[in-house]
């Protein structure tokens, strides 16, 4: 009596599974019956195959002990700028003995208050009160200057809360033999009972581990009905580069020569 598709598939699977788990695999792996699927074993085992994880830390110091303790040979460290992260790989290996990159540790850099305050505030439009509020807030790390003289803080809050706007107009006639011409300009001028700043100067570390950056915003008042202000950042983008160098400065500095150290990012392929 022939047997059925059924009972032939019943007694392949029993076949597959008295077989027992797969001979020479690091990780224990078993081919069970349902779709002969490969399953890893290793959770059921007293210690895993291998080490492979992730630590995740805001501290450079913890980091680089972390990277010094744990680290092995060809661990490469990776630097985002536009993030301020850095990422070590432990398990990369090599090109001729690639490593399955999944055991790592990221530094994720937190921005301290007072340049967390420098980056929420340049650029964007601003009232007089919320610009003589900031100036207020961050008085102990800020120098205020009008030209080439330093004024005091308390007084440069006070220009910045009466700013007066005045407009004039200026309209010019002249008539001649063969026509006529006419001209007109009309001038608007922000001015203050006090003198007005120019610049704000922030003196402070962007990010704790990192040396002290002197940061210039430019003021100006845009005219209108109601007065608005603005604070230019000067060199700002040639300022974020020098803070990453720096950052990979002390990476390096911290980590000695534990680890590779590069400016940009990594991404294991498929």
């Amino acid at each position: 009596m022939p047997l059925s598709k059924e009972a032939i598939q019943h007694i392949e699977a029993n076949a597959i599974a008295a077989m027992g788990t797969m001979p020479r695999q690091q990780v224990p792996t078993i081919a069970l019956p349902k779709d002969m699927a490969v399953h890893n074993l290793e959770r059921f085992a007293e210690q895993r195959a291998r080490f492979r994880g992730e630590m995740l830390t805001a501290s450079i110091a913890d980091f680089a002990s972390y990277v010094l303790h744990h680290g092995e040979a060809n661990t490469a460290a990776f630097i985002d700028q536009e993030r301020m992260a850095c990422r070590a790989f432990f398990n990369l290996g090599t090109q001729a003995a690639p490593g399955h990159g999944d055991d790592t540790a990221m530094l994720l850099l937190k921005p301290t208050a007072a340049y967390s305050a420098v980056l929420a505030i340049a650029g964007k439009p601003l009232s007089q009160r919320e610009l003589a509020e900031w100036m207020e807030d961050w008085a102990h790390c800020l120098q205020v200057r009008a030209g080439e003289e330093v004024l005091a803080v308390a007084a440069a809050c006070a220009a910045v809360r009466n700013i007066t706007i005045k407009a004039g107009s200026e309209r010019t006639h002249t008539e001649h033999n063969f026509g006529a011409a006419r001209s007109a300009m009309d001038e608007i001028e922000a001015k203050s009972q006090d003198r007005l700043p120019t610049e704000l100067v922030v003196v402070t570390e962007p990010y704790d581990g990192l040396l002290p950056q002197t940061i210039v915003l430019r003021l100006s008042v845009i005219t209108g009905e109601k007065p608005q202000l603005k604070l230019r950042w000067v060199r700002e983008e040639a300022q974020h580069e020098e803070i990453a160098q720096d950052f990979k400065r002390v990476i390096q500095q911290e980590v000695g020569g534990s680890a590779i150290v590069t400016l940009g990012t990594f991404r294991l392929g498929e």
